[in-house]
């Protein structure tokens, strides 16, 4: 998979044997997760149907590598038909660099802070990514990767310039470096840059740190809502 942004003459060419390897731990790990992933998939859900009415699960198009949109699958956070706007208006303000929180004592200044949307069970899950968990079904499907960049929304991409489509080089994942390094706390321009810096090292071993790395992120909920 080659991706050129003509603006900057940049390209990221994934070799196939990495990619192979990739996927091969991709599904090792996540049959290895799958016995607590399905246990933690009963209590989240209990917990989600007595807090609040509506579905248990949320799917959300995204999209992912190549600009493909997919299925993408989360623990419902938020009450049952809520508007939109105020996230593509935060949207928009962390592209062109602008701090969705201005609190002067935010520590998360790029994500919304208080929503009203999100439920009590949502706040705790949100915090500790375990909102993320039905993603490992995302992928074995294929749709996504263990590690990698995260998935934007479609109105958040069509927005993206030639440069920032480097990032979708790969499949999206589940985590990644802007989730352990960067999360809230950095930009848009930061978060591609990193990404596209993850994607140009093709590295098993950054993936399997950035893994570990990630338990400690969602034990002290750095960077959640």
């Amino acid at each position: 998979m080659i991706i050129q942004s003509p603006s900057v003459e940049r390209i990221i060419s994934l070799s196939a044997q990495y990619l192979r390897y990739k996927r091969l731990m991709d599904i090792l790990f996540t049959l290895l997760l799958l016995p607590f992933l399905l246990l933690a998939v009963a209590i989240i859900a209990t917990l989600i149907r007595l807090d609040s009415p509506g579905p248990i699960f949320f799917r959300q198009k995204r999209i992912g590598q190549s600009g493909i949109e997919f299925g993408f699958l989360k623990f419902r956070s938020m009450r049952v038909n809520n508007d939109d706007a105020g996230h593509r208006v935060a949207i928009e303000q962390f592209m062109n660099g602008c701090a969705i929180d201005e609190s002067t004592d935010s520590v998360i200044p790029y994500k919304i802070r208080n929503d009203p949307r999100i439920t009590r069970v949502g706040r705790f899950i949100r915090k500790t990514s375990l909102d993320e968990l039905p993603q490992f079904f995302n992928v074995l499907h294929g749709e996504m990767t263990l590690v990698g960049p995260r998935p934007p929304v479609p109105y958040e991409f069509e927005h993206y310039s030639s440069h920032d489509k480097l990032r979708l080089s790969g499949k999206p994942g589940l985590t990644g470096i802007w989730q352990v390094y960067g999360r809230s706390r950095v930009s848009f321009a930061e978060m591609v840059e990193m990404d596209i810096n993850y994607l140009e090292q093709q590295s098993l071993r950054q993936d399997l740190k950035l893994i570990l790395l990630t338990i400690p992120v969602m034990i002290y909920a750095r960077g959640g809502a």
